[in-house]
């Protein structure tokens, strides 16, 4: 008799234990919306550089919850063949539209260059390029030494503040351990007004990039520095005079006024004296 009764309990016990594990396994497959549940999405199958071309080979298509969807994340690969890479993407990170470049925008350095903005290189060595530590992704003021109008004291002016570098030399992007790139030409991303104001300088003296923190984006006024104010205790130029001139008036002296001229009596005998009247014009007779 005990026998049996345990026996039922132990039945009893396994079938509440069976229904109980197919209740949470049914309860946790709803919450997952089972193994084919989810929305595709497109990630990187290779490390995508800057001024990249994505190729269908670059691309792997994975599984992933709706939630968790990145916002605006393409769902086809028509959206993302062809596009040229501005942001460098890691392998296994999503492919976004803010990583590449608009469409039919190209790959390389023309794909890297904004509606609007012009790219602009400068010839530059180790000094002009602060021993190579110029390189892209960072930003520079751009200095310009020169004499103007071709006076003899040279002066310092800062042309462009807070310019962001492109290329150095062919290289678009720095290295991940941010050495520095030896290179004879500088890439700068410009407005077309900076775009003249780069290449007049270029001509008229010497330029000289200076290195800026990225996170310092203040336009700073400085005024130019002069040859003159780098010495201690030399003369202040000479104050030109202004030039005064006298000028002399003429004074005019007014024509005397007409002579009313005399008369002059004449007699003959007896009779009535002649009166004649001379004056500057002639004489006549009364």
């Amino acid at each position: 008799m005990n026998r049996t009764r345990l026996m039922m309990i132990g039945v009893l016990a396994l079938a509440l234990g069976l229904l109980a594990a197919t209740y949470v396994y049914k309860n946790l497959q709803g919450k997952s919306g089972g193994s084919d549940s989810g929305v595709e999405v497109m990630v990187a199958a290779n490390d995508l550089q800057v001024g990249a071309r994505v190729e269908d080979h670059d691309i792997k298509v994975i599984k992933i919850p709706g939630a968790d969807l990145p916002p605006g994340a393409p769902r086809r690969k028509s959206d993302v063949l062809g596009h040229g890479v501005i942001v460098p993407i890691s392998k296994g990170e999503f492919i976004l539209p803010n990583r590449l470049a608009a469409e039919n925008a190209g790959a390389g350095l023309p794909s890297l260059i904004p509606p609007g903005m012009r790219a602009v290189s400068v010839r530059v060595n180790e000094v002009v390029s602060v021993a190579g530590f110029v390189t892209p992704g960072t930003r520079v003021d751009v200095l310009l030494t020169g004499a103007p109008n071709g006076a003899g004291d040279q002066q310092t002016t800062t042309v462009l503040q807070n310019v962001a570098v492109l290329a150095s030399g062919k290289t678009l992007e720095r290295t991940s351990t941010g050495e520095a790139l030896n290179a004879a030409v500088i890439t700068l991303l410009v407005t077309p007004e900076d775009a003249q104001r780069l290449t007049l300088a270029s001509t008229e003296g010497h330029i000289q990039l200076a290195l800026r923190n990225p996170l310092d984006i203040k336009q700073d006024e400085v005024p130019s520095a002069s040859s003159r104010g780098l010495y201690k205790n030399m003369p202040a130029p000479a104050a030109e005079h202004p030039v005064v001139r006298h000028i002399t008036t003429a004074k005019v002296t007014p024509p005397p006024p007409p002579n009313p001229g005399m008369t002059i009596e004449v007699y003959q005998g007896d009779k009535k004296p002649d009166q004649i009247k001379c004056s500057d014009e002639g004489c006549e007779t009364k």
